[in-house]
């Protein structure tokens, strides 16, 4: 679901998927093997009620290994969608890197985070004020992508928070979950 906006910036917090969103399964495809971090449902009503957009920035290297498709990733979000509907909830759009430096055709790429390419096409798509937007993550390369576009990062610990944490060199904000993160998010409202 793409809109665009006119001429008005919008902020938008945009959310990693695996480990941030949904616990961490390698690889993850389908709808079956889905299962919501706590309070992952209740963040993303926090952020839609405070009318800030909800983006997914995910890396999807599962594509370039041959794992799954890029139409198996589509339908996954889809009933991602649905789920949320049912709670009055939704995520404005998903934007994924199917790419991996070490398998697939295309090895160079500006998507694959910790580069911010996800965050730039959802900019341009969008009019996102990047100085009033966040990012939820947990992992490094979630950190790192946020900075380099000037958007405020939050590591999480679900997923692989826990260990990346220790590798943080910035005065990134920390906090447990997705749902700590969307209700710090709302202290800065």
């Amino acid at each position: 679901m793409k809109q665009r906006f006119n001429n008005k910036s919008r902020p938008a917090v945009f959310l990693d998927r695996d480990g941030t969103i949904n616990i961490e399964k390698e690889y993850l495809n389908k709808i079956e093997d889905w299962e919501w971090i706590p309070g992952a449902i209740e963040a993303i009503q926090l952020i839609n009620q405070m009318g800030l957009l909800a983006i997914v920035v995910t890396n999807q290297a599962g594509i370039a290994r041959g794992y799954y498709s890029e139409d198996a990733v589509h339908k996954l979000h889809i009933q991602v969608d649905r789920l949320l509907e049912e709670k009055g909830a939704h995520i404005d759009a998903y934007y994924y890197c199917p790419h991996h430096p070490n398998f697939g055709e295309q090895k160079i790429c500006e998507c694959r985070k910790p580069n911010p390419g996800m965050l730039l096409a959802a900019k341009e798509d969008f009019n996102i004020d990047f100085s009033k937007s966040f990012l939820i993550g947990d992992k490094l390369i979630d950190v790192q992508a946020a900075e380099k576009v000037g958007v405020t990062p939050i590591l999480v610990t679900t997923g692989y928070g826990k260990q990346d944490r220790v590798l943080l060199t910035s005065k990134c904000a920390v906090e447990k979950t997705i749902l700590e993160a969307a209700k710090r998010i709302l202290k800065y409202e």
